[in-house]
Parts: C-alpha cells; sequence; structure tokens
C-alpha cells in the first residue's frame, strides 16, 4: 500500500491541464493502485493524478458504501450531462479544511481508457457523478472553487490559508 502525499494549494500543477495517458501500462496501473490507497486514506470519494503531482489524465472514483470499487479512469471525458442538478459538499485534500456546496449535474456519462487499454464508457450517478466531474475538473487545471463567485472563493482560499498556515 501506498499513500501518496497531495500536493498543497496553490501549487501551479493543480492549475496545469494534465497529459493524455497514450496507453495502459504497468506503470499506469501502479500510479492508479497508489491513487485508491491515498483516496482510501484520505477518506475520500475520488482523485486525479495531478493532486499527487503525476501530470497525467488519470482518475480513480469510489463513492460505494463498502468501498473497494473503484473505478479507474484515464482519458476521462464527459459524453453527456443531466440538466437535473444535485448540490453537493466539496472539498479537496490540496486545501484541507474547508468545502464549500456546489451544483453539478446529477448524472453523466464519461468515455475513458479502462484498466485492460480498452475505450469504455460507464453511467456515473449521485456522489460519484459529482466525484467524477470534480475530478475531470482536476485534470484540467480546475478547482471545484472555480465554481464560485469571487467573493466567495476568496472567503474560502482566506480561510484555508488561517487554518493551514
Amino acid at each position: 500500500m501506498t499513500v501518496r502525499t497531495c500536493l498543497p494549494w496553490p501549487d501551479k500543477r493543480l492549475r496545469t491541464k494534465a497529459d493524455e495517458v497514450t496507453e495502459i501500462t504497468d506503470e499506469i496501473r501502479e500510479i492508479w493502485n497508489d491513487m485508491v490507497d491515498t483516496m482510501e486514506a484520505m477518506p475520500g470519494v475520488g482523485l486525479a493524478a495531478n493532486q499527487i503531482g503525476v501530470m497525467l489524465r488519470l482518475a480513480v472514483v469510489d463513492g460505494s458504501a463498502e468501498r473497494g470499487r473503484a473505478v479507474k479512469l484515464a482519458n476521462p471525458e464527459i459524453l453527456h450531462a443531466s440538466i437535473e442538478l444535485r448540490e453537493h459538499d466539496e472539498a479537496s485534500p490540496n486545501l484541507p479544511g474547508v468545502s464549500a456546496k456546489i451544483k453539478r449535474p446529477r448524472a453523466v456519462t464519461v468515455r475513458f481508457l479502462n484498466e485492460q487499454g480498452a475505450v469504455d464508457r460507464k453511467d456515473f450517478v449521485g456522489i460519484e457523478a459529482t466525484s467524477v466531474q470534480h475530478q475531470i475538473d482536476h485534470l484540467n487545471g480546475r478547482m471545484y472553487f472555480d465554481h464560485l463567485s469571487k467573493v466567495k472563493r476568496d472567503m474560502l482560499i482566506r480561510k484555508a490559508k488561517k487554518l493551514n498556515g
């Protein structure tokens, strides 16, 4: 089990778009496994590779109650998003101690490369839909608080700086 360290905000890698994965190798699978271990240790429901300093379009998502059902995604891309929105309290280990209510589509269909290197697609609903959208934002160099107004975002970042020294 390898738990990796999450980059502290405002590390520039958190604002950098991650690179496409060209093929699924043993090294990629090892990164995914470390990401699952890191996500479980937080505990969280998802993690994007650039959160741990790996600049590849890799993400893991597990919103199951029993855990151990992580979906491993390379190059995730939203094909369809529901019109119905769902509000959820979102946070990030890169900016600990703070969170914000964010509205996102309740369900999304995502295309990605799976562990075998095949193009796959999956419907995510509820917490997993929120998480996969949150991870794709990370892979595009965006943070959840980018969905807030400037005033709310500035307040959140100030509060986090106070909490984290």
